[in-house]
Formats: structure tokens, C-alpha cells, sequence
């Protein structure tokens, strides 16, 4: 990445909405279908058309919406010119690496886009939110319900997705001992 001088802000403003401190009966996932790259403005997309059905319906303390992948993958773009006499302009494939053009999130085979908590009754409009985000993605998906059991509702942790990756250190960190002097 040390080519890439300035990649782009990445378009999704939050990675969870609704009640964050409530714990819910029941889990509603969209799953990816398909290994596929989405770019950032559909993943915000998404998120916006789900999180308006939800808010609809129960305002802001009745769900809890998450985004579950974030944007690092970085998007190029060697532009070409389309006019009479580009052909003198341009250079073609030399030097085409591309300026940055967007972030998208590479989503694997399975792996959960959106999560939902909603409460026992809300599963329909859960799925019902679900559905209308999946029609920004450009993939197949589909929707799962998962009850969460009462010993677990307690212990739901909020994830946001890393939005840097970072190498673990491989080496154990030294302790480092002050050196004491005595004094004269």
C-alpha cells in the first residue's frame, strides 16, 4: 500500500444503530451466498434502506442493527479518455496503476453481512428489513434467525468491525528493569 498516497474515506457513517444496551430474544443474519467485494456506498446503502424499515417500526429503542465487514480493500482506476485524438493523449498500460477511486469489503462464502436483535415479534420485519438491504448487495444471501438463549442475552457483546487491520507482534515483548545508581 505504500504506492497508495490518499485512500478514500470510506461512506458507512456507523457500524451499529438502534439500542445498544438492550439484549433481545432474537438474532436475524443476512449471509453472504458468494466470495464477492462490496463496495462502500452499497454496503451504506444497505445499511441505510434496513435501518429505515427498523426505525419505522420501532423507533430507536425497539432493535439493534450491525455492520458486520468494513471497507479496506482499496479500489483503482486507470481512467481513459474516450475522445477523437486520445490515442495521442494517452499512455494506455504503461504506468496503469490507477488513482484511488473507493473502498470495498471483501465477504466470503458464508460469512454474515447484517446482524439484527430484535425482540420475539419482530422477526418478520427483521427479515422484512434484511430483504431490502440485501437488494443493494451483488450477490445472493440469505436470511437465518437464530434465538439467543436467556443465559447468553446477558452477555451479548457490541462489535464494531477493526477498522484498521493490525499484525499481531509474533515475539513476546522484553520487560525492561529500571537500572538503580546509588547515590554518593
Amino acid at each position: 500500500m505504500k504506492y497508495i498516497h490518499g485512500s478514500p474515506t470510506p461512506k458507512v457513517s456507523k457500524f451499529n444503530m438502534g439500542d445498544l444496551s438492550t439484549h433481545f430474544a432474537r438474532r436475524v443474519h443476512l449471509v453472504s451466498r458468494e466470495n464477492v467485494q462490496i463496495r462502500h456506498n452499497a454496503l451504506e446503502s444497505a445499511r441505510v434502506s434496513a435501518n429505515k424499515v427498523l426505525f419505522d417500526k420501532y423507533g430507536e429503542t425497539g432493535y439493534r442493527l450491525q455492520l458486520c465487514v468494513y471497507p479496506h480493500i482499496i479500489l483503482r482506476e486507470n481512467k481513459m479518455i474516450a475522445t477523437a485524438g486520445a490515442d495521442r493523449l494517452q499512455e494506455g498500460m504503461r504506468r496503469a496503476f490507477g488513482k484511488p477511486t473507493g473502498r470495498a469489503a471483501r465477504v466470503h462464502d458464508g460469512q454474515s453481512i447484517l446482524i439484527v436483535y430484535v425482540p420475539e415479534d419482530g422477526v418478520d420485519t427483521a427479515r422484512k428489513a434484511l430483504d431490502t438491504a440485501s437488494t443493494k448487495f451483488p450477490m445472493r444471501s440469505r436470511i437465518t434467525v437464530e434465538e439467543i438463549p436467556v443465559e447468553e442475552q446477558a452477555q451479548v457483546p457490541v462489535e464494531a468491525p477493526v477498522p484498521h487491520e493490525e499484525a499481531e507482534p509474533t515475539e513476546a515483548a522484553e520487560e525492561v528493569t529500571p537500572i538503580v545508581t546509588a547515590g554518593a
